[in-house]
């Protein structure tokens, strides 16, 4: 009975609640309290006006120097026209980029053809710049063709009659509206069908979607449950950009905020306490990021009505993911579809740190200032208005890399651990429990990588290329995807598959002095096929020393059992007990790390993963052609078995 109950307790306080729900954006303000508190349209400058020069003086003259010469190469820039034929690839090879590669430059020209009619205010780009939003204007879809409804209905080709936003449509909501916004005069001068059709686009495409009665697939969990990704917070952002500076009725202006508001808490209700992003570090910049980017134009709205936001714990949380995430100055913890080496918006980053107080926070957003060359980045526009205004105080700003010793996300069960708080000297390991139904998933609970020197020894893979496969029904046939290419077993034959019902268990994390240690139970993420019933995994980096890596095995029966190692160095086995890594780091010092195994248990081989699929060619990007997988095969299974693994310096 007693037994009973605790199961029934427990099934009740793991079920989502109302009194778990703060709304945190959408419950502070009435529809009627929430009018009162924004600016109105006309009234609202959240930058100076192209006019005000005096304004405009207090921007970073070096950032407006290299947005004019970035732009004159594009005076009499050719607008492209897409082709139907490009858009169909995604079904026909599944190709996505030939069709986004356009479609982001075109709007990339835009906003720089824009930035620097601001900084010269001379006209000389406004035709180009007229031009650019007439082509755009008459594409058929403002998205990509890989965020089409999957259905022999779309079958690649937009279907224009029925709109719906997807990433790439949003953001281009924000180019025209920023045009709007400071060239509106100019434009009129010109032809008021412009503006006219800026708006009429933009309520068509974007306002009138977003405000149907049925929400789009990304504003809310999804039929199994999974909680919104990145898309919400990033196509809010955007849509924010879009009503705040496009909508003159207050009445619509304000429904679209609360809606905003109110998609955004569908984000951040379920979002976990710890800040941890299942998506990654490459993912956080536009899901805790664009969360931070929401508040930040609210608060320019409002007089500052919603900076009561950052007082919140979570929401600091979610800011420090970024540095606590982060292996060295280049590489990322990148568990999942995320990128070993994002590119890091500094000043966002370090607005988000100064929001929220964190001094670490600031810090490493100033370390990674870049000297301006005029680009304005592919995706979140609006960052770059921030940007122009906040010079002074990035270059004169402390830097610096927090690195933390120890990191441990009890609600996304990740832990991170290196030899030396400050510095990368030595080594760092980190590794996850979790469930297999993540946002950008692979079936990758209990993986975990070693660097050494900041530099990686044993490591995750990540994605490569996205294609049409990448988000269908055939994911798991991509190799980086699935566990048996992650620091994984395969047992008998089986390796863990997909869905929420395959998770970590028994997870435990303790750190002191000596050393950091983190423990995971995998069994639950393999099949029943597979006849496991515990593997009890523990991860120790004993500090200054090596990581080991003990694994406590119970199966109801053994016929196979071959243990995975992935590194991007070639591997060698020397002799019996002993498997060499030639760590040969870009940068960096070569010397041999030697993984130690018991030689009666297992016989390892080394292979060379071919990359040859059209996903590979982002491997080949991010690691070169240099992944190796090290198998280990268990000479004699048993059902009760105890394994260890030591990794250290020769």
């Amino acid at each position: 009975m007693k037994t009973l109950i605790a199961v029934l307790l427990a099934v009740l306080f793991s079920l989502p609640s109302r009194a778990e729900e703060p709304n945190l954006l959408s419950g502070k303000f009435t529809r009627e309290q929430l009018r009162n508190v924004l600016i109105p349209q006309a009234k609202w400058t959240p930058f100076p006006k192209r006019e005000d020069r005096a304004g405009w003086a207090r921007a970073d003259p070096a950032m407006m120097k290299a947005y004019i010469q970035k732009a004159e190469p594009y005076l009499n820039y050719e607008w492209p026209h897409i082709p139907a034929t490009k858009s169909l690839l995604i079904v026909r090879t599944g190709d996505r980029d030939e069709y986004q590669t356009v479609s982001f430059r075109k709007r990339e020209v835009l906003g720089t053809l824009l930035l620097a009619e601001i900084a010269e205010n001379k006209g000389r780009f406004v035709d180009a710049i007229v031009n650019g939003v007439w082509s755009i204007c008459e594409e058929s879809f403002w998205g990509v063709p890989a965020h089409l409804p999957r259905s022999k209905e779309i079958s690649g080709l937009m279907d224009v009659s029925k709109p719906f936003v997807d990433l790439f449509a949003a953001e281009t909501a924000t180019y025209l509206a920023w045009v709007d916004y400071f060239l509106g005069d100019k434009l009129d001068a010109i032809s008021p069908q412009i503006r006219k059709r800026i708006y009429h686009e933009t309520s068509h495409r974007i306002f009138e979607p977003l405000m149907a009665e049925k929400p789009h697939g990304w504003m809310v969990a999804n039929a199994a449950g999974r909680a919104p990704n990145n898309w919400n917070p990033w196509i809010c952002s955007n849509w924010l950009n879009a009503v705040l500076l496009l909508e003159k009725n207050e009445t619509k202006r304000a429904e679209g905020v609360a809606k905003v508001l109110w998609v955004l808490d569908q984000f951040t209700n379920p979002y976990p306490a710890d800040g941890g992003c299942d998506e990654g570090p490459s993912y956080w910049g536009a899901a805790a990021a664009s969360l931070f980017d929401n508040i930040a134009l609210l608060n320019t709205a409002s007089n500052d009505a919603f900076t009561y936001v950052y007082a919140d714990e979570k929401i600091k949380n979610m800011g420090r993911f970024i540095y606590r995430a982060q292996i060295s100055d280049r590489y990322f913890l990148n568990f999942a579809d995320a990128d070993p080496q994002p590119v890091m918006s500094a000043t966002m980053i370090y607005r988000y740190g100064k929001a929220i107080g964190d001094p670490d926070m600031m810090k490493f957003g100033a370390y990674y200032r870049q000297p301006e060359d005029g680009s304005i980045g592919r995706f979140h526009y609006f960052r770059n208005f921030y940007a122009l205004f906040m010079q002074d105080e990035f270059r004169k700003a402390p830097q610096g890399l927090p690195l933390p010793k120890n990191v441990w996300l009890p609600d996304l069960q990740v832990f991170v651990a290196r030899d030396q708080e400050g510095t990368t000297n030595g080594f760092y390991v980190a590794a996850k429990g979790g469930h297999n139904d993540e946002s950008h998933n692979h079936n990758d609970i209990g993986n975990y990588v070693v660097y050494y020197d900041g530099q990686p020894l044993l490591i995750d893979v990540g994605r490569g290329t996205y294609t049409a496969k990448t988000f269908s029904g055939q994911r798991y046939d991509i190799w980086y995807n699935c566990s048996d290419y992650h620091n994984l077993p395969t047992i008998n034959g089986k390796t863990q598959l997909p869905g929420r019902e395959f998770q970590a268990a028994s997870v435990a994390y303790k750190a002191a002095d000596a050393y950091t240690q983190f423990n995971v139970d995998f069994a639950p993420s393999y099949p029943k096929e597979a006849g496991v019933d515990a593997w009890q995994r523990i991860i120790r980096l004993n500090r200054g020393k090596n990581v080991q890596i003990e694994d406590v095995v119970r199966l109801r029966e053994a016929r196979s059992l071959t243990q995975h190692l992935m590194t991007c160095y070639p591997a060698e086995v020397t002799k019996p007990g002993e498997v060499v890594i030639h760590y040969g780091p870009k940068g960096g010092t070569a010397r041999d790390f030697v993984v130690k195994y018991n030689p009666a248990q297992f016989q390892p081989t080394v292979e060379k993963v071919a990359l040859k699929a059209p996903e590979d060619k982002g491997i080949i990007a991010k690691w070169g052609d240099t992944i190796y997988r090290i198998n280990f095969q268990a000479l004699k299974p048993k059902p009760a078995d105890k394994f260890s693994f030591v990794i250290a310096g020769r």
